[in-house]
């Protein structure tokens, strides 16, 4: 995709033009950007998306309780075998253009062991959790899932907390490919080497416990 619509603009005449029309605009993004930065706070969940400042509502218990489940089998389990990092809502990652915050993500300890205590930007994590509401859904699914993968974000789990199923998205090249949607079952992780858990344990607080005592 990203070759045609270079070819495409190289085929238009006015091609220099529209170039420096984009990097006029590029140009006044990351000047917002750095507004940006200097104005967050920790009290709200915000993202910086293509130049516009994006404000997130509160969310509903089932996506506060989804998203906490599975940040807490993943701590647990890449704590007990020191593989990496997780982050949970109000972790911040730079990506080229954008600033995200996702429900949960995952560092490996190549990039982890780098962190300082007092950090508040972070580069691209190998694992991306989102739970899906009304209100973002179609960024998930669009802007982001593009966004994740141009960034070589090697996996991506979408949650749908309403329906309790997850879908599971692995990077191959430089497209995700669909490994699974499910509401059973169980799934393993790419980048969490051995991590697997039954899909309902992200739903349920019992099956959530069984999953914790046996990692």
């Amino acid at each position: 995709m990203g070759k045609r619509m270079v070819s495409d603009i190289l085929e238009q005449p006015d091609a220099y033009f529209i170039m420096q029309e984009v990097n006029e605009i590029l140009n006044s993004e990351r000047k917002k950007r750095i507004n940006f930065y200097n104005d967050i706070t920790e009290q709200e969940k915000v993202e910086f998306i293509n130049g516009e400042i994006i404000v997130h509502s509160p969310v509903k218990m089932q996506h506060n309780e989804a998203s906490l489940f599975l940040a807490q089998l993943f701590n647990v389990y890449a704590r007990k075998y020191k593989l990496g990092f997780v982050g949970i809502e109000k972790i911040m990652i730079t990506l080229t253009r954008n600033d995200y915050e996702p429900d949960v993500c995952f560092f490996k300890s190549e990039k982890s062991k780098q962190f300082k205590k007092d950090q508040t930007l972070f580069p691209a994590p190998d694992l991306v959790v989102e739970v899906v509401s009304p209100s973002t859904e179609h960024r998930d699914r669009g802007l982001k899932f593009k966004d994740y993968a141009a960034h070589q974000i090697e996996e991506y789990w979408i949650i749908d907390s309403e329906n309790k199923t997850v879908e599971q998205y692995h990077l191959v090249g430089k497209e995700y490919f669909l490994v699974q949607k499910s509401s059973n079952g169980v799934i393993e992780s790419f980048v969490i080497e051995g991590f697997k858990i039954p899909v309902v344990a992200i739903f349920d607080e019992s099956e959530n416990i069984k999953a914790t005592q046996s990692l």
